[in-house]
């Protein structure tokens, strides 16, 4: 028999994507699924979309508002899945994309967990960009962990497919982690895994539409914080695999590359990752700024130059994404989304 696998959504204020989500979820060629989604305490319309799929097999808990990660944790101790198929409440899966990996679960241990391919897109899903990485590829664990590290690339969360057994191995969402939960939770399913095996045919769309489009931590410190736990989580991680001088000096291009979400605002986490550094053997430097901020460097000074550097682009993406959504107004209106490959 065919594994039933477990779609989990965790859902808060998506009351604009949900119904699209859900769509895409119901519409798997794969068969045996169980559709699980967790209102994380929604105060707009979001549990009114998500409860028209009800009479869809789909299956709807609400819970005070707790995090995207708990609500995660509650909707896996709610399922009964062989395999469990993460997806965000606004993100879509092609029709094919589970039956695709299922496909090839006989040429796998159980310990293997499938990636796809994913696009990202802001309103218009048909201009979803498809942008093969080096993590497009069978890998081992240490591997995967090594070249994210080294290239600052990741893998959507929606591409995997994980089999229960790894994913009780891996342990729960950790709650404490305000943005990078899933680079986190992935890569303790990396650890408890025998490496990846890489499905090019089924897709993910990754919308982009939101603030979090954006690899943004926030300005809190709470979230700074947040941030840190899990950089420090990922090097500890990957060492546990190997510790040889690629392995350390891919952590310190890690500490590097994130460096300019710190600095100048969070010295002291940039002196801890400057010690951090050092003991792996390298040497972080202060951020660079980028040519393009030197005229407002000369006259405002470089602290307000790095402030523009990161918020400048959020808003040119503000931009762009009210120009995409105009278009994708104009357009022909459609029940749902077109998710041909």
């Amino acid at each position: 028999m065919e594994p039933l696998v477990s779609i989990l959504i965790p859902a808060f204020n998506a009351q604009q994507w949900v119904a699209d989500t859900l769509r895409s979820a119901v519409a798997q060629t794969y068969r045996r699924k169980e559709i699980i989604v967790v209102n994380d305490g929604s105060t707009d319309q979001t549990l009114a979309a998500v409860n028209r799929f009800e009479s869809e097999g789909v299956r709807v808990v609400t819970q005070k508002n707790q995090g995207a990660a708990a609500a995660r944790n509650a909707a896996f101790a709610l399922s009964q899945g062989e395999y469990i198929q993460w997806l965000d409440a606004d993100d879509l899966l092609s029709p094919d994309k589970i039956a695709r990996q299922v496909a090839v679960l006989g040429e796998c241990s159980r310990r293997t967990v499938l990636s796809s391919g994913w696009g990202r897109f802001i309103y218009r899903q048909s201009r979803a960009a498809f942008v093969p990485t080096s993590l497009w590829s069978d890998l081992s664990p240490c591997e995967w962990l090594v070249r994210q590290m080294e290239e600052n690339i990741y893998m959507q969360t929606a591409t995997w497919l994980v089999s229960r057994e790894v994913t009780e191995s891996a342990g729960p969402w950790d709650t404490r982690l305000l943005g990078d939960d899933d680079g986190e939770y992935f890569s303790r399913v990396l650890l408890a895994s025998d490496g990846t095996r890489f499905v090019p045919e089924g897709k993910v769309y990754y919308r982009m539409a939101g603030a979090s489009s954006l690899s943004y931590i926030g300005t809190s410190n709470k979230k700074k914080d947040a941030q840190w736990l899990s950089m420090k989580l990922h090097i500890q991680y990957v060492r546990s695999l190997e510790d040889n001088p690629r392995v350390r000096a891919a952590c310190v291009t890690y500490l590097q590359n994130w460096m300019t979400n710190f600095y100048p605002e969070r010295l002291d986490i940039f002196e801890e990752a400057a010690r951090l550094a050092r003991d792996l053997g390298g040497e972080l430097k202060v951020p660079h700024l980028s040519w393009k901020y030197s005229p407002i460097k000369s006259v405002f000074g470089p602290r307000v130059a790095r402030k523009a550097q990161v918020f400048l682009p959020r808003l040119r993406w503000s931009l762009y994404s009210s120009w995409d959504k105009a278009l994708s107004q104009m357009a022909s209106p459609k029940r749902g989304p077109d998710l041909a490959a």
